[in-house]
C-alpha cells in the first residue's frame, strides 16, 4: 500500500449526469486527508478513453500515488485496510 497522501481521481461529470460513485470517492479521499488531482471526465468519449486506459468497465478510477486502487468500493476497502 502506498504511504502517499496524494490521489488522482478520474470521475464522470457530464452535462446531464454527475456520477454519484465519483462524488463518493472524492468525499472519501477528502475525509482521509488526501490531496486530490480531480480529473473530471466531461464527455462520453473522455469516459470511454479513461475506461480503456485503465482497463476498467466503470468509473471512477482512483490512483493513490501510482497505485491503481479501483473505484469507490475498492477505495473504501483500501482506506479501511490503511486505517487498520
Amino acid at each position: 500500500m502506498a504511504d502517499d497522501r496524494t490521489a488522482t481521481l478520474y470521475r464522470m461529470v457530464l452535462p446531464d449526469h454527475e456520477c454519484p460513485f465519483g462524488v463518493h470517492a472524492k468525499s472519501l479521499l477528502e475525509e482521509h486527508g488526501y490531496t486530490i488531482d480531480d480529473q473530471v471526465l466531461r464527455t462520453r468519449e473522455e469516459v470511454e478513453d479513461a475506461k480503456e486506459r485503465f482497463g476498467v468497465a466503470t468509473t471512477p478510477v482512483v490512483l493513490i500515488g501510482d497505485e491503481q486502487v479501483g473505484g469507490s468500493d475498492a477505495l473504501e476497502r483500501y482506506l479501511e485496510a490503511a486505517s487498520a
